[in-house]
């Protein structure tokens, strides 16, 4: 102990420690000087027991008596605490550094010692497996006892050298030197195992313990990749290589795709029972490559299209399952699904025969088309967009037909007497109408149908439901515009006003001095503007009619100065009072079919002349009207001599035989077949209305450049036009306007064009 020289007391002295031992320091005051500061060092008093000069080979020769018992699966002389103890004192006398070296070279010579076990002649692979496996887990079991033993020799003189093994790594070190990196034991153990997961493979029953044993043992001696993964792999490559090959040409799509899932799990399951999971990439990367990868376009082609007819979710769902796991998986199976929508859909639209059903066939096949997506394709937005182009592509491959068929759809779903479908269904059924109509690119077509069915629905007043013709005009709107809906919203607004200008009209009868008790007028006023156009027919009217028809004219033109009435007969319907044996019974009829049984009132028999000069109703529509009351299933009037065809000396004669249970009867007008006329005329005016259009596009574009060149010209029209046109027709428009002096080519470049102002 060192002290200060003055040997004087100081109190209240501080500790603190130090890698020597306890430092006591002296406190420091304004009065003390550098050199009275000295130090206390309490130094460690404990002395080493002196050991016997023979100990260290003593105890080395108990000590290897002990590890060669453990190898030799021997029971150990000593006990363990003792053991332990003799490893203490040799570690604390210095001699750890001789201790380790001869526990290495203790335990090497046992392990060479084994090595000759490997080589015994034996042809079982599982026979050599499993003694590869016993010695590995003995070897394991004695070095975990012999580290117990020379726990305190691991724990300070390892650690205290970082490039000296642990005991435990010392020993793996061992094993993998002399026996596992052996040139022809690990063959023959990599040999052995692939041959084991080859059997699995193939279905045979094999011990997986064993696998797992060994193949651990391989990862702990760090050998696993260089060892056994690379042929693993290549194993794996070779036979699924062939097993694809094979496959594809066996089996059909369906079961291939559940042979290819199968095979996944399998690998998967292999790497949660005995493969590192370190393979897991590069296997399950082997096995897509071989069974899909290498197979993309033959799985597509062989069987999509088959899967997609049937409809085969559950068979589409694991097919776009295996293929998100493949590069460019999902790319080859959207442009598969997008040829057979076109190819599919192609063949709905342009056949003739199909038109039909032509609107019906494309519900459904979107509604088939769209389910898949959603529960087989995750909804996966490529796929919504691939199906809404391919089906925007085909509906145009047959220009005006869909847009045609799709009016007289909705016209169908909106006419009365249709029961098939609640306010709910009918609802939904025109969204999907409304999806069909979105892919049209003649938007032009389908409005001049629409209009036209709309126009006999609202004035024949066959309209299902007022709602459902408002929320269609609504769709309408929505999609297209108010520019679009402007005529058709015109038409249901000269609807309201008739009807109150209708009943205006029976209170100034009511209050009128003369009484038209007999004949119950209503009628429609129609804004030429809204309405399709109608040809204008002249028949004989009865008096009485006329009368009524002059009294309207004159209460309507004193509340509308300046306006011109044009009665359309064509358009009109009427309920007339018909008496019978049976009795009484109101006909619900045309005007036509109205103007011929009134002519009955004063002639029991007439001849066709006669109706036809009566009347004054054309030749075919007289015949038509003719053939619904005398050849239909309502015979309110007989035909002499009896048949479907109206000939010219044909007689007629009112039928007092008539029966019938309902008291209200709808007489139906036979109509003229109108595909042929009223199609073409119909499409005639479209025609004529997009030749304004283009007309229009062309001074609108022209006005706004004053000088173009013709292709320029050509390119701004397709970007302004909302209907599908021709380069030819385009030209002659130009040429046209180029006569009417709006535009003028130029003198220099009669490539080019100059606005006219």
């Amino acid at each position: 102990m060192e002290v200060g020289e003055s040997g004087e007391k100081r109190p209240n002295f501080s500790a603190i420690s130090s890698n020597n031992g306890p430092l006591i320091k002296l406190p420091t005051n304004s009065s003390s000087k550098p050199s009275d500061i000295r130090k206390l060092v309490i130094k460690n008093f404990k002395v080493k027991p002196t050991l016997p000069d023979n100990y260290q080979e003593k105890t080395w020769e108990k000590l290897q008596k002990a590890v060669v018992a453990i190898q030799t699966s021997k029971s150990i002389e000593y006990s363990l605490e003792e053991l332990y103890q003799a490893v203490e004192n040799m570690c604390s006398h210095k001699m750890d550094s001789q201790l380790y070296t001869k526990l290495t070279a203790l335990t090497e010579s046992h392990v060479k010692l084994n090595i000759k076990t490997f080589f015994a002649d034996t042809n079982d692979k599982l026979v050599y497996l499993k003694k590869m496996d016993e010695c590995w887990q003995s070897h394991c079991q004695q070095m975990i006892m012999i580290r117990s033993i020379f726990l305190y020799l691991d724990r300070t003189y390892v650690l205290q050298n970082p490039t000296v093994h642990s005991i435990w790594d010392m020993g793996l070190d061992l094993f993998r030197s002399h026996i596992a990196m052996n040139s022809t034991v690990q063959k023959r153990t990599v040999d052995g195992l692939l041959m084991l997961i080859e059997k699995e493979r193939n279905g045979d029953a094999v011990d997986r313990t064993l696998l797992k044993s060994l193949l651990r043992m391989l990862s702990d001696l760090q050998i696993y990749q260089d060892a056994f993964e690379n042929n693993f792999l290549v194993a794996t490559k070779n036979l699924y290589q062939a097993e694809g090959q094979k496959k594809m040409q066996e089996l059909e799509v369906p079961d291939y795709l559940q042979h290819v899932d199968k095979r996944l799990a399998e690998e998967n399951e292999r790497l949660l029972h005995y493969l590192d999971p370190v393979t897991k990439p590069q296997l399950i990367y082997t096995v897509e490559k071989q069974l899909l990868s290498e197979h993309l376009t033959g799985i597509l082609h062989k069987g999509l299209e088959n899967l997609l007819e049937e409809n085969r979710l559950s068979d589409l769902s694991l097919l776009y399952s295996l293929f998100s796991r493949v590069k460019n998986g999902l790319n080859e199976l959207c442009v598969n699904f997008n040829l057979y929508i076109k190819k599919k859909g192609r063949t709905i639209v342009i056949d003739p025969e199909k038109d039909k059903s032509m609107v019906q066939d494309l519900l459904d096949f979107k509604d088939k088309l769209d389910n898949i997506v959603r529960t087989c394709f995750e909804h996966n937005d490529k796929y919504v967009n691939s199906l809404r182009e391919a089906f925007e592509f085909f509906v145009n491959q047959r220009s005006n037909k869909p847009a045609e068929l799709i009016a007289k759809y909705v016209d169908m779903k909106l006419r009365s007497g249709n029961k098939e479908a609640t306010e709910e269904e009918l609802e939904q059924i025109l969204d999907k109408i409304m999806v069909l109509f979105r892919f049209i690119h003649g938007k032009d077509v389908f409005e001049a149908f629409y209009k036209k069915d709309l126009a006999k629905r609202l004035l024949v007043g066959k309209s299902a439901s007022v709602d459902a013709e408002k929320s269609m005009l609504s769709k309408l709107k929505q999609e297209c515009g108010g520019g679009f809906t402007s005529k058709l919203e015109g038409m249901f607004k000269d609807m309201e006003l008739s009807k109150d200008l209708n009943i205006a009209f029976k209170q100034h009868c009511t209050n009128s001095e003369r009484e038209y008790t007999s004949i119950d007028l209503t009628v429609n006023i129609l804004t030429m503007g809204y309405w399709p156009s109608y040809p204008v027919t002249e028949v004989t009217m009865p008096t009485q009619l006329l009368e009524l028809q002059s009294v309207f004219n004159k209460f309507y033109l004193q509340k509308h100065t300046g306006r011109k009435l044009q009665w359309q007969p064509t358009l009109g319907h009427c309920v007339l009072k018909a008496t019978f044996d049976q009795g009484p019974k109101d006909l619900q009829v045309s005007l036509f079919q109205a103007l011929v049984l009134l002519l009955f009132n004063d002639n029991d028999t007439l001849t066709f002349e006669e109706v036809k000069a009566a009347s004054g109703i054309e030749d075919g529509e007289l015949r038509r009207t003719l053939q619904s009351l005398a050849c239909g299933k309502a015979r309110v009037i007989t035909k002499v001599p009896r048949g479907r065809e109206v000939d010219d000396k044909d007689k007629f004669q009112f039928n007092n035989e008539f029966t019938n249970k309902l008291f209200r009867i709808k007489i139906n007008q036979i109509q003229m077949k109108e595909t042929t006329e009223e199609q073409k005329a119909t499409e005639e005016r479209v025609y004529q209305d997009r030749q304004y259009q283009i007309d229009a596009a062309i001074v609108r574009i022209m006005k706004m450049r004053k000088t173009l060149s013709h292709n320029l010209l050509i390119s701004e029209l397709y970007k302004q036009l909302t209907f599908p046109v021709k380069p030819a027709d385009l030209k002659k428009r130009i040429e046209s306007l180029i006569d009417r002096d709006y535009m003028e080519r130029d003198k220099d470049n009669q490539n080019q064009y100059n606005y006219v102002a």
